[in-house]
């Protein structure tokens, strides 16, 4: 008896989990450990980033099967996947921002649209220097995005880059996870990253700078800009109008004031949910097995540069627009035009305070920001365009 009860124990002890944990599990595991702090004690993005970690972790506990599979075995997780890799997920995630975004700012000052493309230009010197590492043109379109500083967008194309798992027979050493996480990262990082490029880059004469006040935008210019940028970004970009589209439709919905209950569901129920499925189907792709490679420290360095070199194009059009306006454009607001909103215009505000504790930059800096994410759009429409894949 007690040797059938010996032997059951030893058969229960080889097919754990515990028996089947490798190095590369743990390390993964830990690092999903370390997001949910970020998410949770520093509150950094929590409301994708800690859903991305718990996908993390639940990818690299041994033999649970919870990983996002490329066969098609997988069970729960794989399904939620399907959202990400048939382009739902980013679709619907920038139909609840246009719900939830006021282009007003954008509106009252045209000129913010510059500083908005100003700082997309961390995207493609990010996929130059990621050519010249000698990655594929899909995997550096993938890295090259995280620049932009927008997961909906990372996701939305590197699902459509690395979708074949190779290019020309060169196999992908990328996932779509890989990219999620580097730039949800970058995206919670943006308060540790960005003020001290903001401060290398301009003078305290700059940073001190007062902004007039915006005027005052009509309710029929709210009305009118989604339907204008949906069709000039359609007619000239059609690969972003997914994106653009989505975004705009939703803005149309709160600013018509006639749709107040698809204006709450969509910006609440709806992308509450595709959330959370976005989060963990991601986070899932994790596994160590398509991690621990040579590209994920790529992925890691060229996002920082990405982010970073986007952050100082957009600081260093502003220093140009303050130069041309006889210093009437306060800098800082330029590095705002990367569009993790509103985070990177709160930022602006921050270090604009420290300089003038009587300035506020706010409003001003949420114009660069809301154009960021159309530049983000559109920029991601001309990778897809342009990159065979």
């Amino acid at each position: 008896m007690l040797q059938t009860f010996l032997e059951a124990m030893k058969g229960l002890w080889e097919e754990s989990g515990l028996m089947a944990m490798t190095w590369q599990n743990a390390a993964m595991i830990a690092l999903s450990f370390f997001f949910m702090f970020l998410a949770i004690k520093k509150q950094y993005e929590p409301l994708l980033l800690l859903p991305i970690s718990f996908g993390m972790f639940l990818a690299n506990l041994p033999l649970a099967n919870l990983a996002i599979t490329t066969d098609g075995s997988g069970v729960l997780l794989d399904v939620l996947y399907l959202g990400v890799k048939h382009e739902l997920f980013p679709p619907l995630i920038f139909l609840g921002i246009g719900c939830m975004t006021d282009f007003g700012p954008l509106i009252a000052n045209p000129k913010s649209f510059l500083l908005g493309a100003a700082a997309q230009g961390g995207i493609f010197l990010a996929f130059i220097g990621a050519a010249m590492l000698g990655m594929t043109p899909p995997e550096c379109a993938s890295i090259a995005i995280i620049g932009g500083a927008d997961g909906p967008t990372a996701i939305y194309v590197s699902s459509q880059m690395l979708a074949n798992r190779s290019w020309n027979g060169i196999p992908f050493e990328l996932s779509v996870g890989t990219i999620a996480v580097a730039a949800y990262s970058y995206m919670a990082l943006v308060p540790v990253i960005q003020p001290p490029i903001m401060k290398l880059l301009t003078t305290k004469k700059e940073r001190m700078v007062v902004m007039g006040q915006l005027r005052t935008v009509s309710k029929t210019e709210k009305i009118i800009f989604p339907i204008a940028v949906t069709l000039v970004v359609s007619l000239l970009i059609p690969s972003a109008a997914p994106l653009v589209g989505m975004l705009m439709f939703g803005n149309l919905l709160k600013e018509s004031g006639v749709c107040t209950r698809l204006v709450d569901t969509a910006s609440n129920a709806l992308m509450n949910i595709i959330t959370i499925f976005l989060g963990l189907s991601v986070g899932a792709t994790t596994s160590a097995a398509s991690c621990f490679n040579a590209a994920t420290g790529k992925v890691v360095l060229l996002g920082l540069v990405a982010f970073s070199i986007g952050t100082a194009c957009g600081v260093l059009f502003g220093k140009l627009m303050y130069l041309a306006t006889g210093g009437k454009v306060n800098p800082l607001i330029g590095s705002a035009g990367v569009s993790a909103v509103p985070m990177a215009a709160r930022i602006s505000q921050k270090v604009g305070a420290e300089a003038n504790p009587t300035n506020f930059l706010l409003m001003h800096a949420m114009g660069p920001n809301v154009a960021g994410v159309i530049g983000s759009a559109v920029a991601a429409g001309i990778l897809l365009s342009i990159i065979p894949h």
